[in-house]
């Protein structure tokens, strides 16, 4: 062939029209309209000449999942919100538990049981808890992984209209929500918890005393106090008075301690996905 024919083919290959088929495509189309440039083989020779075999249709481009870095240094700055199964009466009948937590305070603002999942409970249960905690525009992060409910539209345009950031898990990175992974796995490992819930009466039942418990009586070890202190910001008071009685303690009997002893304190930040450790700078 020559120069002339070859740069044909290749402009003709890579032209608006056909720069998204494969030669084969190419090469009946033409035909069909009663043009012949070349075989389908030397079409791919010529494109391999140029270094142009390879897929030629358009590639989907995701854009790559960053890594989610929250903190908060007080109550209602960053919430975690995920939707567990409950089994239920019969096999493969399940109830859906929604909850909503305090990544700080680790309080459970809100929960619901529900027969099925929906992006409008969800949207419903997430305005209802605003409303009851009066977030203001700005103030909140809304983190969750990518369940079809958390990434509505729904759900996210209920979220625009609140003035709240969202927030989600890169795909198939439970690491990345792990507050609401932690409650579950408590919620569950109760010793109460049923094999199966008799109702749906039964498991709204069941999860409102536990957080009823959780909230208010469950001594968080990740903060020392019950979330319910912590969110509203009574621990200070509490830990004053924890360490008034290890002062009274080491001063009576001293030689039980190695040291004065100390009442933890509630940590200052709490992070989902600290970030790494700059190495150039602590080298």
């Amino acid at each position: 062939m020559t120069d002339d024919q070859v740069d044909e083919i290749v402009e003709v290959l890579n032209s608006e029209r056909f720069c998204d088929q494969a030669p084969a495509q190419v090469w009946a189309t033409l035909l069909d309209e009663g043009r012949y440039l070349a075989s389908v083989s030397t079409m791919y020779r010529i494109l391999r000449s140029k270094h142009q075999v390879r897929e030629r249709r358009r590639q989907a481009r995701h854009p790559a999942h960053i890594k989610p870095e929250l903190v908060a240094d007080g109550p209602n700055q960053v919430w975690s919100w995920d939707i567990t199964k409950l089994a239920g009466p019969h096999k493969w009948t399940w109830f859906h538990l929604y909850v909503i937590l305090d990544v700080w305070s680790r309080y459970a603002v809100g929960w619901l049981v529900a027969p099925r999942e929906s992006d409008r409970l969800a949207r419903d249960l997430i305005d209802a808890c605003a409303t009851a905690e009066n977030i203001e525009p700005k103030q909140l992060t809304l983190h969750a992984d990518r369940g079809s409910s958390m990434t509505s539209r729904t759900v996210a345009q209920l979220l625009a209209d609140l003035g709240v950031t969202r927030s989600h898990s890169r795909p198939h990175v439970s690491n990345d929500n792990p507050f609401s992974e932690a409650q579950f796995k408590t919620l569950k490992n109760t010793p109460q918890f049923p094999a199966r819930f008799t109702s749906l009466a039964h498991a709204r039942a069941f999860t409102d005393a536990f957080f009823a418990h959780y909230n208010h009586h469950h001594r968080h070890s990740g903060i020392g106090h019950t979330p319910a202190t912590v969110h509203a910001g009574h621990h200070h008071a509490i830990r004053d008075h924890r360490q008034a009685v290890l002062d009274h303690a080491y001063a009576t009997d001293p030689h039980r301690f190695r040291r004065p002893p100390i009442a933890p304190q509630v940590p200052d930040i709490t992070w989902i996905n600290p970030p790494e450790p700059n190495l150039s700078q602590t080298a």
